[in-house]
């Protein structure tokens, strides 16, 4: 920005004629005292004071540059440097020494303004010096555009300085910073690109002043700024660029609430600041930048150490898994090792166990669900889904984590396969040996205890043999044959983990399980009808024998023992007790047709062993007292007199006896059980029985 009087090039005012030479007269024509710089005179040779014979003059003249060196000297207001003068004329004295004076006088107000000019000039190096240093140490940018403005009103003076920059988005210039404003709408002022001082500015990238904002037509002139400055009370505003190369970032202002002229050093000098400030935000930017790229690396890295972490785990599930395979570990050893290694909790749960949603989506895409907080991995081969993997308490699982998951799940499948194909060989193997006791009379012991041993069952030991069926019926032939084949995979399962034997026979399944005391052949008929009902998802009746020992001494027993069971198991389909397990005990004296051996002191036992116990450790009379009263037609005043008591001790007799056997002693079916035990057991002597 230009002004007429400008020195081309400098920025800087050039002094008028009248003020930029006030020496001119000192060094005219006459020769008199125009002593300049790099000029050498003697004091008096040609100033005041030349040609005064007496040296009166000449001693007056340095008395009167004195005082003009002394008003210097303490810095005296330019209303000083008329006194001597002043004095001068009032005393007299000749116009040469007058017009000398008048020389002296502007040649130190010449000196005074050079010397106001350096010092402003210092304080102003000084302020850019701070500020520069300020930015060197930037640690807040907010402190640092204050700090430049509240210097840029100080050095020129204003009222008001403040600080705008532009918004690209909206496409306009808000306040930023300012110092010295009292205004609240001034403060929140939005400049459009060409409206106002600063709209113009921002536009034309020149610096622009006035010394009556409201009375210069040169602005865009808007009812929202001009309410704002007027709120203010700016008169005088003076704004210059902030830019980085030729882009403009910005605008700085200095302003005051009255008329006045910005000089162009005033202008030179928020330019620098205006150069500072721009330096400061771009250096703020660049330091932002570069905080955000070095967070990038950062999280760069950090991501890359996960990921080489979670590629060590894959590597040393990998491993695991290769070594368990290897070294013939089971399931849970898989599910131990991944578990270790996810940092969680793994599981392998059977299909009935999982959660279906999820383990039916896994089994269709092969990738591992989320269900909840927890994952689950489908364990499946070959279209057949053996149950799942669930990893517990995970909901957020990286991807490499998940394919460990879902490698863990294809790793416990090929075990399963693997197991399943060594059981299915272990299956064939025990049902041949079930079968050569079932069928081959004449196979020879010895190798059949071998065998069993081989095995892992006790030949020695005692064992029940249960007959099992399906109790449900099927669609077709197909769904028959496939519900067989599920039951003989049960029972085959039950068999090898219970150390018995089982084979698929007469369109059923026989199995030969040890019985350890005091489980009786009943109870064990019973739990392997729920085990294999919960098995294969349907009801299943299972009749047992009675207890077989010694497999390997007589193979007769075992067949025997097949006979009584499939008794049992006809008599329960036929007495409508599908999906329950009995064996011959268990149907009261139907019992003693359905056995293979008559057990007439057990089936004695059982109906009234705890009356007859009780009259052998009392001394009472019990069991005669129950024969008299079924003898008697259950006629408590018959039986009295059969037994020639009172009516009342048959009755506290017959009480003792219902606690003894139970509340339903009189019911049609236990009375006629007891009754016929009562026989028994007087027969029991013909009989051979204890």
């Amino acid at each position: 920005m230009e002004r007429d009087g400008d020195r081309p090039g400098t920025g800087k005012p050039a002094h008028r004629s009248r003020e930029a030479r006030p020496a001119d007269s000192a060094g005219s024509s006459d020769g008199r005292w125009s002593a300049g710089p790099g000029q050498d005179r003697e004091p008096g040779a040609d100033g005041p004071g030349a040609g005064d014979p007496g040296g009166q003059g000449r001693h007056g003249g340095w008395a009167d540059l004195t005082e003009f060196l002394e008003l210097l000297a303490r810095d005296a207001p330019a209303d000083a440097y008329e006194r001597p003068v002043l004095r001068a004329r009032a005393a007299g004295q000749d116009a040469e020494r007058a017009a000398a004076l008048e020389r002296a006088k502007l040649l130190a107000l010449r000196v005074r303004a050079e010397l106001e000019g350096r010092r402003r000039r210092e304080a102003e190096l000084s302020a850019l010096f701070e500020t520069a240093h300020d930015l060197a140490g930037l640690r807040d940018l907010d402190v640092v555009l204050q700090a430049i403005v509240q210097r840029a009103r100080s050095l020129l003076g204003t009222d008001v300085a403040y600080l705008t920059l532009n918004d690209p988005e909206r496409g306009d210039t808000y306040m930023r910073v300012t110092e010295g404003s009292v205004a609240a709408r001034f403060q929140q002022l939005r400049l459009g690109m060409g409206e106002g001082l600063g709209g113009l500015v921002a536009q034309t990238a020149r610096p622009y002043v006035t010394e009556d904002y409201f009375d210069d037509p040169r602005f865009q002139h808007t009812r929202t700024i001009d309410t704002g400055v007027a709120d203010e009370g700016l008169i005088a505003i003076l704004g210059v660029p902030l830019k980085l190369g030729t882009q403009v970032i910005g605008v700085l202002f200095a302003a005051d609430r009255r008329a006045r002229v910005f000089e162009r050093e005033q202008i030179a000098l928020l330019g620098s600041f205006a150069a500072l400030a721009a330096a400061a935000i771009d250096t703020a930017h660049l330091l932002s930048e570069t905080t955000q790229a070095l967070g990038g690396l950062e999280r760069a890295n950090e991501i890359i150490r996960d990921r080489s972490s979670v590629i060590e785990r894959a590597s040393e599930v990998h491993d695991r898994l290769t070594e368990l395979v290897l070294h013939g570990g089971g399931v849970h050893d898989v599910a131990a090792a991944v578990a270790e290694v996810l940092d969680g909790t793994v599981e392998f749960t059977e299909v009935s166990a999982a959660p279906a949603g999820a383990l039916t989506a896994s089994a269709q895409d092969g990738h591992a669900v989320r269900h909840g907080s927890d994952w689950t991995a489908a364990v499946a081969a070959g279209g057949e889904l053996f149950g799942a993997l669930v990893l517990r308490g995970r909901p957020r699982l990286d991807p490499v984590d998940q394919r460990t998951l879902e490698r863990a799940a294809m790793v416990t499948s090929l075990l399963l396969l693997a197991r399943r194909s060594a059981s299915d060989a272990e299956q064939r193997v025990r049902g041949e040996l079930l079968d050569d006791l079932l069928d081959a009379r004449d196979r020879d012991p010895r190798l059949l205890r071998e065998r069993a041993a081989r095995l892992g069952a006790d030949p020695d030991a005692a064992h029940v043999v249960l007959a099992a069926r399906l109790g449900g019926e099927h669609a077709d032939a197909e769904a028959e044959d496939d519900a067989r084949r599920r039951l003989w995979s049960a029972a085959s399962h039950l068999a090898a983990t219970r150390h018995g034997l089982a084979s698929a026979r007469d369109g059923g399944t026989v199995l030969l399980l040890p019985l350890a005391a005091p489980a009786t052949a009943a109870e064990l008929a019973g739990r392997v009808a729920r085990r294999l009902g919960t098995a294969v998802h349907e009801a299943v009746t299972v009749g047992a024998s009675g207890p077989v020992a010694g497999l390997a001494a007589g193979t007769d027993a075992v067949a025997a023992a097949y006979e009584e069971s499939r008794r049992c198991l006809d008599a329960l389909r036929l007495l409508g007790r599908a999906g329950q397990g009995a064996a011959a005990e268990d149907f009261g004296f139907l019992g003693l047709l359905l056995a293979d051996r008559r057990d007439t002191a057990g089936f004695v036992h059982r109906s009234i062993g705890a009356v007859v116990d009780y009259d052998r450790r009392r001394g009472t009379d019990l069991v005669r007292t129950l024969d008299a009263y079924f003898a008697c037609g259950m006629s408590p005043a018959r039986t009295k007199d059969e037994l020639h008591v009172h009516v009342n001790t048959v009755a506290q007799r017959l009480e003792r006896v219902g606690r003894l056997l139970g509340a339903d002693w009189q019911s049609p079916a236990r009375a006629l059980e007891i009754q016929l035990a009562l026989r028994l057991h007087r027969l029991s002597p013909a009989l051979g029985d204890a």
